[in-house]
């Protein structure tokens, strides 16, 4: 129903747009109960904080098992079976009664949205193949528009006192219900043309490509340390570096993440004039300056400017990063996104790891002079994004309505 409403790319584009903000409005609901869930299996902060690394193991795993099973039979089969498991796992955590029940549920639970992480973004790029520009930075504005809806969903159902597990069996059944509305009007898997070339120079060629996509997931860990530490340290550093209240703190998470949602809207328009390159060279040059401001400023408004430049600054070189890992080679773009989303994941993991010891040695806005550095090192080996000359070409297979002319004469019907 769903997908004979729009013409197929269309309607495949709207159903990306809604696998992201599934993803972010079901991570979203899992973070808001968190408090609740962590009182229900009577564990102190330390042992929930490793125990969300399993989470975090989970989602790595499931990153590149299903990469490489998406290559295999498509996204279309395979983002909606990951957006069954990972709606399905979310209710887990809920009925957790123990710490060791709760790290079943966080590594179960974090396969399932590792799988649809790496699923839908390889779905985005068959997406962004068809329309022959830039449209990815738009779906992951989309996942954080999930988990600003998921936040307000939450705090609503928390102050009518709903139980964890009411709450997050209803986002479960929703999710459900929406995976299978928009499932059909996913794409084919897609085709690429090639100038045949003799089996040793293929081989030759897949394996020039190896290091192109190390660099690119290497460029990922850096950026995503990066947004780790705006996501676990912003409000920390606003309160110990400027002594601000704890609701001035809070706004700098605040700025940081809308500043990225809005740039993240924007990109796309300005990646599709300037290329990837420029996104990635001058948004993290910006960041790299955003990042010093906020690790000197003398004032609560001043670094509050910092932490929106930030925003804004990373906003767009994620999305390319993946963009460019599956365009690399279409036969294997799942399995080139789930290594460059793979290691930007442990970035993100890391970043709040790293600087937590460096805290020792220096106050914590000084930290973020190693995040600025990154960086600037991101910001000057950018030139990795320019598209290969040698890439092969993405024909993506659209299916065409059928028109009661094509259906007397038996063209123009879908092939899969």
């Amino acid at each position: 129903m769903f997908a004979a409403m729009f013409e197929p790319l269309r309607a495949a584009r709207l159903a990306t747009f809604t696998y992201f903000t599934l993803n972010g409005f079901v991570l979203g609901a899992w973070i808001v109960h968190i408090p609740a869930v962590e009182h229900r299996a009577d564990i102190s902060h330390a042992t929930l904080g490793w125990l969300l690394l399993l989470l975090g193991a989970g989602a790595f795993a499931g990153m590149h098992v299903v990469g490489p099973l998406t290559d295999r039979f498509g996204a279309r089969r395979v983002v909606p079976l990951s957006a069954v498991l990972c709606s399905t796992t979310l209710v887990l955590p809920a009925f957790a009664e123990s710490a060791g029940t709760l790290g079943l549920a966080l590594l179960v639970f974090g396969i399932g949205n590792g799988s649809l992480d790496v699923s839908m973004n390889t779905h985005a790029v068959q997406v962004e193949a068809g329309y022959k520009r830039p449209v990815m930075s738009a779906f992951h504005a989309m996942f954080s528009v999930g988990g600003v809806l998921a936040a307000l969903v939450g705090a609503r159902t928390l102050s009518w006192g709903w139980s964890p597990t009411t709450t997050l069996t209803m986002v479960s059944l929703l999710g459900l219900t929406v995976t299978a509305v928009v499932a059909p009007a996913l794409l084919p898997r897609l085709a690429t043309t090639r100038t045949p070339t003799p089996a040793s120079a293929t081989k030759s060629r897949r394996a020039s490509i190896s290091p192109r996509i190390w660099a690119l997931a290497g460029l990922a860990l850096i950026l995503m340390l990066t947004e780790g530490v705006a996501n676990d340290w912003s409000a920390l550093a606003m309160r110990d570096a400027l002594d601000a209240p704890a609701a001035t703190a809070a706004l700098a998470y605040g700025a940081f993440a809308t500043a990225m949602t809005v740039g993240r809207f924007l990109t796309d328009g300005i990646a599709a004039r300037f290329g990837p390159v420029a996104i990635v060279r001058y948004g993290c040059a910006l960041a790299a300056l955003a990042l010093t401001t906020i690790a000197l400023a003398p004032s609560i408004s001043l670094a509050l400017v910092g932490w929106a430049l930030l925003g804004v600054g990373l906003s767009g070189a994620v999305p390319q990063l993946f963009s460019a890992a599956g365009h690399t080679d279409p036969d294997a773009a799942g399995t080139n996104v789930s290594r460059v989303a793979g290691l930007g994941y442990l970035g993100m993991l890391s970043g709040p790891a790293i600087i937590g010891p460096l805290t020792q040695l220096m106050p914590l806005n000084y930290t973020f002079i190693l995040p600025a550095f990154l960086c600037l090192v991101a910001a000057l080996t950018a030139h990795i994004l320019r598209p290969r000359e040698e890439a092969p070409r993405l024909e993506v297979k659209v299916p065409q309505p059928v028109t009661a002319r094509s259906a007397e004469t038996g063209h123009g019907a879908e092939q899969d």
